[in-house]
């Protein structure tokens, strides 16, 4: 078979990361606090940027008075400006380009993502332990006193009850607790559900098979007091030991964690502002950007006064490099609001009735629903709805929680699954403490009240979502 050499045109179209379009993804990935970081930090690196006064006009005609301005105002050619304007062939959808294209901005956007596009709520200490109680291989019965020992932890990590009170809250012998209790002893954090700190450490260096040295399992199980007051000279006679062999245990036992639990969040509410207000006036929804504290940005006026004197070639090029960046910012933060207000606008469409009666009215939505309707590809609406929050007359919720999914009822409609959590909250809340609602009963009481079909165990899982203890940690002796 003979080889040859050909040559070959091809005609394709491929989208390329430059760092001004990483830059635009990342101010929509942006919270409202890392924005306004952002923001203060270009207007001090860039000396082609100032804050201009906000005006008092709406949030639309400002983005077009001031892109306006900046084509017009700019000294330098618009055209070369506009070659990094990348805004048409990001927005578009991304299934429409070559296999290479997008890898690139997959592999971009693996390096590129800020935390906050992976961001979760802080787990407690106890939902923690509970996710890795429910994934054992514990029968339910142990389960059940797992739960029991759980729920009687302090915010340190350490057991506030005995064996007999868990066996009784329960409803098991005794000598059935101990085995369940070293178990979530070795759950992660390591030593957890000790009742003192001798026992948490050797917890840990049984874990970290440090207690085959039976001095160092001495030193702690009976001598910490001593180490603590710094007593070392009758521990150097009682164990035969010198000084320095002394300080490589003091070293061990020192890397031992004292506070198992101290390393995970405590559930401690955290405090957001909007960005985003949605208000009724007059029986219609008016959608309101909160630009308070957000920089408006504007070309200087020192970019005139520098187009019209002699630069060297080096001072041009990073004239017009610092022109083009601050173009590109004023245009990626217009982008921004605007792509953020459109979304906002599609979801009160879509969710009327939540902003008119509340959470039990949330319908069930998808991403696609608001990218179809806004004419932008679904990654740019989970860009923009990452970490985001918005006030509505029925508090302060995240973007995302308008996207759920759905449950068939009885009727054939579906409901929301984030209306469905709250009827579960409600009925939880509304309960007997002295018999509280099982899984079981709260999804035969969904439905009758709702018609919803939805099983024991989706039931649990939205519980423990919202977390939520069992019928058996909720129950209360009156």
């Amino acid at each position: 078979m003979a080889f040859e050499i050909r040559q070959q045109f091809k005609l394709s179209q491929q989208l390329h990361m430059t760092p001004m379009l990483k830059q635009a993804i990342s101010l929509l990935l942006f919270s409202r606090q890392e924005l306004v970081e952002a923001v203060q930090r270009e207007l001090l690196e860039n000396p082609f940027l100032e804050e201009r006064e906000t005006e008092s006009a709406s949030v639309a005609t400002d983005m077009e008075q001031s892109s306006r301005g900046t084509e017009q105002d700019s000294p330098w050619p618009q055209e070369e400006v506009a070659r990094s304007a990348e805004w048409e062939e990001y927005l578009g959808e991304f299934s429409s380009q070559s296999r290479i294209a997008q890898q690139e901005y997959e592999s971009a956007e693996q390096e590129g993502n800020p935390l906050e596009a992976c961001h979760a709520a802080e787990p407690t200490l106890e939902a923690h332990l509970m996710a890795q109680l429910l994934l054992s291989r514990l029968s339910e019965r142990q389960k059940a006193i797992g739960e029991c020992i759980i729920g009687n932890l302090d915010e340190t990590g350490y057991l506030t009850a005995t064996d007999a009170e868990i066996a009784a809250l329960a409803g098991v012998e005794e000598a059935e607790v101990a085995p369940v209790l070293s178990a979530v002893q070795n759950f992660d954090p390591v030593g957890v559900a000790a009742r003192t700190l001798s026992e948490c450490l050797l917890i840990q260096m049984r874990a970290a098979h440090y207690d085959r040295d039976p001095i160092l399992v001495s030193l702690v199980r009976d001598h910490l007091e001593d180490l603590e007051k710094q007593r070392y000279k009758p521990l150097l006679r009682q164990f035969r030991i010198d000084l320095e062999t002394l300080r490589e245990y003091l070293g061990i036992i020192q890397s031992l964690e004292p506070r198992p639990g101290g390393s995970l969040g405590s559930g401690a509410p955290s405090y957001v502002s909007p960005d985003i207000f949605v208000r009724k006036v007059n029986g219609e929804f008016v959608i309101l950007m909160n630009d308070e504290d957000l920089p408006h940005l504007q070309l200087s006026p020192l970019s005139e006064e520098l187009s019209g004197q002699n630069r060297s070639s080096e001072e041009k090029d990073y004239m017009n490099d610092r022109l083009r960046s601050a173009v590109w910012i004023i245009r990626s933060l217009e982008e921004r609001q605007r792509t953020l207000y459109q979304v906002m606008e599609s979801i009160v469409k879509h969710q009327r009735e939540f902003f008119e009666h509340g959470v039990y009215k949330l319908k069930p939505l998808v991403l696609k629903d608001i990218a179809e309707d806004i004419g932008r590809s679904e990654s740019s609406i989970s860009r923009i709805t990452t970490n985001k929050y918005v006030g509505t007359p029925h508090g302060v919720f995240e973007l995302k929680y308008f996207f759920n999914s759905a449950l068939s009822s009885s009727d054939g409609s579906q409901v929301g699954s984030e209306s469905v959590k709250a009827r579960i909250r409600a009925l939880i809340d509304g309960e007997d403490a002295a018999h509280p609602l099982s899984d079981e009963e709260i999804s035969a009481r969904l439905h009758d009240g709702l018609g919803v079909n939805i099983a024991r165990r989706t039931v649990a899982k939205y519980r423990e979502e919202l977390g939520l203890p069992s019928s058996s940690r909720r129950k209360k002796h009156l």
